[in-house]
């Protein structure tokens, strides 16, 4: 049973061969390239929003909150979504103002992110996916010299060669891929720590404002004191 295992486990690595790893490492690759040429330039939109950012807050500590939101006008960054969000909730006080901020950063980081997994993945794993090319490359090599007793020695080193080729584009893949990932992920924390510091600053406007507190409640008299309506006239 083990040996008719191995026999078709063989003879499926003899058919596929190595070839098809070499051309999905080629596909994922044009895949790679597609994901960061996409986020970079995202990136770069997002980064063309700041000075309508820049203008609301001026705006903001020059005339106050609606002046700011037809400064801000339609932007769409992770900037001006929590500027927005800011200036929607301004009346609630600095903590809800927060809670906001902190869920719209943590809803639009995931737009911000989309596709860099697949960077991550791919920069990991494509190495591992050429070893598996070589492997297969090798296996064919030394099943065609034993099967052959013609094929010298010179003809096994170049199927090898070639297996060996599959290893290198893997990494030829992987490098490109694990960069591009860093560097997009470097652009979303600076994104990230722009817009806590877009909030800060409205944050900071909202506890300058002076607060509006409530009427002080009437002091209660004490259990079986008599008030003024039953006090006596005369003190009695």
């Amino acid at each position: 049973m083990n040996h008719s295992i191995d026999a078709r486990a063989l003879d499926l690595m003899l058919r596929a061969g190595s070839r098809w790893v070499l051309w999905l490492l080629i596909c994922l690759s044009v895949a790679a390239v597609a994901v960061a040429i996409e986020r970079l330039w995202f990136f770069a939109r997002a980064r063309r929003q700041r000075g309508r950012v820049e203008a609301a807050l001026a705006a903001l500590r020059r005339a106050g909150p609606v002046e700011a939101q037809k400064a801000l006008g339609t932007a769409r960054s992770l900037e001006s979504t929590v500027a927005q969000v800011c200036f929607a909730h301004l009346s609630e006080g600095a903590e809800a103002v927060q809670e906001y901020v902190t869920a719209a950063i943590d809803t639009d980081r995931v737009h911000y992110e989309r596709g860099l997994a697949f960077l991550g993945t791919l920069g990991s794993n494509a190495p591992f996916i050429g070893l598996f090319g070589t492997v297969l490359g090798i296996v064919r090599a030394f099943h065609d010299l034993a099967t052959s007793v013609a094929l010298g020695s010179q003809a096994v080193m170049a199927g090898i060669a070639e297996a060996l080729v599959a290893t290198a584009i893997g990494l030829l893949v992987a490098l490109p891929a694990v960069a591009a990932y860093n560097i997009l992920m470097r652009h979303v924390e600076t994104a990230v720590v722009a817009a806590n510091a877009v909030s800060h600053q409205i944050l900071a406007h909202i506890k300058a404002q002076p607060a509006t507190l409530p009427p002080a409640p009437k002091a209660q008299p004490a259990k079986g004191q008599p008030t003024s309506e039953t006090r006596p006239a005369g003190g009695q």
